[in-house]
């Protein structure tokens, strides 16, 4: 088969049921940074939403029975179709995303290992014996539980991670033995459709995996159909607790926003915070989850970190995706970084102080940091999404982690602190999914388990853990008597 190379001259079709499939309307895809087109694809209807569905019902017959060797294989060879296509598949992510391309290989990367951790785990699906005997009348009784998997899936990526979130949810689904069909975020499809055909020439059995772009209402079915056990979503957190509302019986899996909380002690190593916190607050520019937005620095040492971290920032290259060169890219659109850079000044008409950036031109937003904020700000209480971070001064350690709780979000945090006793006191009392000691909360690898409580989501992903949320334990008692 000859590969889906991303150009602007013909629009690219979507995977559906084992075919590639030219229908529906072509939808341009531009970049973020200049406008420029990307290229054209189809966007499916609702009969090809349908479909698909059709065609993840029937492939899981085939999905269901598959032994653990062969989804290992198909896994592994994935992972080295991505391997040797990096360069390209980086390339596109840049293009599309606006992610800087230095920033789109480390994703890739990440990808590769998300497959190879799944290969793993595929052969890591174990159950238990329970002794029954513990009463007279169940002598000579024993069971198993063995997880099967939970039935067809539906996915639905977000743009930020248009790959390695992608791979976060067909990886544990093909491990798992489920079929999956998944839609990719409108605007960026590409690298959805670049994995798809990584899976399709893997050996996964046709219809078991359907990549296909959908408007919101033709997505509808991916929702409501009880045919699919399972929906795992990554997204705004409006838009994930309406999909739970309206998911009916199946499972749902919810990945969904924060404001991710630092808090900086006067024993931790300032330039290592504030270095880390550069890096946490502005990758991507900030449009991660787990983005650091909110940093607490204990009263007797803020003045100085806050002097670190502002010569951190400005350091920063802010430009075109496509240079080695650059660090921070523009947001995802011009409409993004316009509300940004509103709350920017609204925080500043209130009476906080910007210590640097905020100025923006198109989509791109220099990076910004901060001070004199109050909780009830909207760069403080909301997520931002945006390279922006705020920096203000706490006195008593109890009082830093009630401002990290108050939030509608509970994802992840970070601590900066050589005293254990904080640390864990930190784990105890943060209404969080994760804590990240001595790092900041941007910090994630692809198999750990990752998700928040609030509005941050429910249920978790990492190979291990997403693959227990598609499967089901079953149990075989056994009466030898």
């Amino acid at each position: 088969m000859a590969q889906l190379t991303v150009t602007p001259e013909a629009a690219r079709g979507f995977l559906l049921d084992g075919k590639w499939v030219e229908q529906g309307d072509p939808v341009e895809i531009r970049a973020p940074y200049d406008g420029a087109l990307v290229g054209r694809v189809y966007q499916g209807r609702r009969e090809h939403a349908e479909a698909a569905v059709a065609a993840a019902v029937r492939a899981f017959g085939t999905t269901r029975r598959l032994p653990a060797f062969e989804r290992q294989r198909v896994l592994r060879r994935v992972a080295q179709s991505l391997t040797e296509r990096k360069q390209e598949i980086a390339h596109t992510l840049a293009l599309e995303a606006g992610k800087p391309v230095k920033a789109a290989r480390t994703e890739v990367e990440r990808s590769i290992f998300t497959f190879n951790v799944a290969a793993e785990e595929s052969a890591r699906l174990y159950g238990e014996y329970l002794p029954l005997d513990w009463q007279e009348y169940t002598a000579g009784r024993w069971a198993i539980v063995r997880r099967f998997p939970l039935g067809p899936i539906a996915g639905i990526s977000p743009f930020n991670f248009p790959l390695n979130l992608v791979a976060h949810k067909v990886a544990p689904a093909i491990a798992a033995g489920c079929s999956m069909v998944l839609k990719p975020a409108p605007q960026t499809p590409f690298s959805a459709l670049l994995l798809a055909e990584a899976v399709q020439q893997a050996g996964w059995p046709d219809g078991a995996l359907s990549v296909l772009p959908l408007s919101d209402d033709d997505a509808g079915i991916l929702v409501t159909d009880d045919r699919l056990k399972l929906i795992s979503f990554t997204g705004s957190a409006a838009v994930g607790w309406d999909i739970k509302r309206r998911a009916g019986k199946k499972k749902v899996v919810l990945e969904l926003g924060g404001n991710g909380g630092v808090i900086v002690h006067s024993d931790a190593d300032l330039a290592y915070a504030a270095e880390r916190c550069v890096a946490g607050g502005f990758a991507y520019a900030g449009q991660s989850c787990i983005s650091v937005q909110r940093i607490l620095v204990e009263r007797s040492v803020c003045n100085r970190f806050t002097d670190l971290l502002v010569a951190g920032v400005k350091r920063l290259t802010v430009g075109d995706p496509l240079q080695e060169s650059t660090d921070v890219g523009p947001l995802i659109r011009e409409r993004d970084a316009v509300r940004a850079s509103d709350w920017i000044q609204e925080a500043v008409r209130s009476g906080a102080r910007l210590l640097c950036g905020g100025e923006r031109k198109g989509s791109l937003l220099e990076p910004a940091v901060l001070t004199g904020t109050h909780p009830g700000m909207k760069v403080n209480c909301e997520e931002i999404f945006a390279p922006v971070v705020t920096v203000e001064p706490y006195t008593d350690f109890q009082e830093a982690l009630q401002q990290i709780n108050h939030s509608p979000y509970g994802l992840q945090a970070g601590i900066f602190t050589h005293d254990a006793r904080l640390l864990f006191a930190a784990y105890e009392e943060l209404e969080i999914g994760g804590l990240i000691a001595g790092d900041v909360p941007t910090f994630r690898i692809d198999h750990m388990p990752y998700g928040g409580i609030k509005d941050s989501g429910l249920g978790r992903e990492g190979l291990r853990y997403a693959i227990e949320e598609m499967t089901e334990p079953k149990l075989l008692v056994m009466n030898l008597r």
